[in-house]
């Protein structure tokens, strides 16, 4: 099959790239990093200058009425600069609440997502305890979950959306290794929470969202990573020639590069198939989460390897990318898990 951009979509991807490279910079990302790991004025930015918080949130909700191809775009262009900005949370809640939310919920929260004036952190628990519509439960691995002003909460096919202002939340934020998407432990205590009505619909859409946004971020950082080493191996001369002329130097660069060539057809496969409503959807999302992860992650330690030293110090980006790369790997499920669910579905299709 072959796949190209319409016309449009290569405008967004011009402009998306060219907007994350001039405005999400290394001393911008590590800054953030010191901080509490968001770039606020970078995120407000997305929002209000380039509108692309809705991008996949219908018209009538005031979005761009893109889909899932369109935000793959951005995803891309953010996870090749490593960019210190909750896209991943934001785009599993709106696309929740579009599936799955009342109309007044809708109402309530979609605009202030869209503009950027609420930030939205997606927290998965296996248990949760409600009694009289108050839930209580602890949820691990919160990404942004520290900065986030509302929950969604998912526990199996319910859902419910909790405020950080409400009575009896209480957030506590860690350490961990990508400082550019810290995690945070989220715990309520007997919090009232809305439920939303199509509790089924709303976490399969935040699922199949998170698994596309991170595989696209993943293949970003990859294509970048395999970029900077290329440049560098031109750049780099030992023993009177470049260092990307040595064969052995070759043979790295290429594996890398038919890796990512496998990631990117994942990527976009698993983009057009959710939003063509392609039975083949759910292969096509475990199989590019899976993909691309693997790939971030192998282009990264790569990228470490042939800088040689330098690549090993706190003042090169080398790290941004391995660090990134390793906690896309871990998030919403392991490859392992991934390939797993594409066994499954391979032999139920068989049997």
């Amino acid at each position: 099959m072959e796949f190209v951009f319409t016309q449009e979509q290569a405008m967004i991807a011009e402009t998306v790239r060219g907007f994350f490279i001039e405005n999400a910079g290394s001393e911008r990302t590590r800054k953030a990093m010191d901080g509490e790991g968001i770039d606020r004025g970078l995120w407000s930015a997305v929002c209000t200058e380039l509108c692309l918080s809705g991008i996949a949130v219908p018209e009538d909700k005031g979005g761009a009425g893109l889909g899932l191809l369109e935000l793959a775009i951005v995803a891309e262009s953010a996870g090749a600069q490593v960019a210190a900005i909750p896209l991943l949370g934001h785009a599993m809640v709106a696309r929740a609440l579009v599936a799955g939310g009342s109309s007044q919920q809708q109402a309530q929260w979609l605009p202030r997502l869209i503009a950027g004036e609420a930030i939205a952190a997606y927290a998965d628990c296996d248990c949760v305890e409600e009694r009289g519509g108050a839930l209580r439960l602890v949820a691990d691995f919160v990404a942004h979950g520290a900065v986030a002003d509302v929950f969604l909460v998912a526990s199996g096919d319910r859902a419910w959306l909790v405020e950080r202002s409400a009575s009896g939340v209480s957030v506590m934020a860690h350490t961990t290794m990508d400082q550019t998407r810290p995690m945070a432990t989220l715990a309520l205590a007997g919090v009232m929470a809305q439920e939303l009505p199509s509790g089924a619909a709303a976490v399969a859409a935040a699922q199949q969202t998170g698994w596309l946004c991170l595989a696209a971020e993943a293949l970003g950082a990859a294509q970048e990573a395999l970029d900077r080493t290329v440049a560098y191996s031109r750049e780099r001369v030992q023993f009177g020639r470049a260092i990307g002329s040595y064969q052995a130097y070759k043979h790295r660069l290429a594996d890398i590069m038919i890796a990512i060539e496998q990631a990117r057809s994942a990527v976009y496969w698993a983009a057009c198939a959710v939003d063509e409503g392609s039975d083949e959807a759910t292969l096509a999302l475990h199989s590019a989460k899976a993909f691309g992860a693997d790939t971030a992650f192998m282009a990264a330690g790569n990228m470490i390897q042939l800088h040689g030293g330098i690549g090993f110090t706190w003042e090169h980006d080398a790290h941004l990318y391995f660090k990134r790369a390793r906690s896309i790997l871990s998030m919403l499920g392991s490859g392992d898990w991934h390939r797993e669910q594409i066994a499954r579905a391979i032999l139920g299709e068989t049997a």
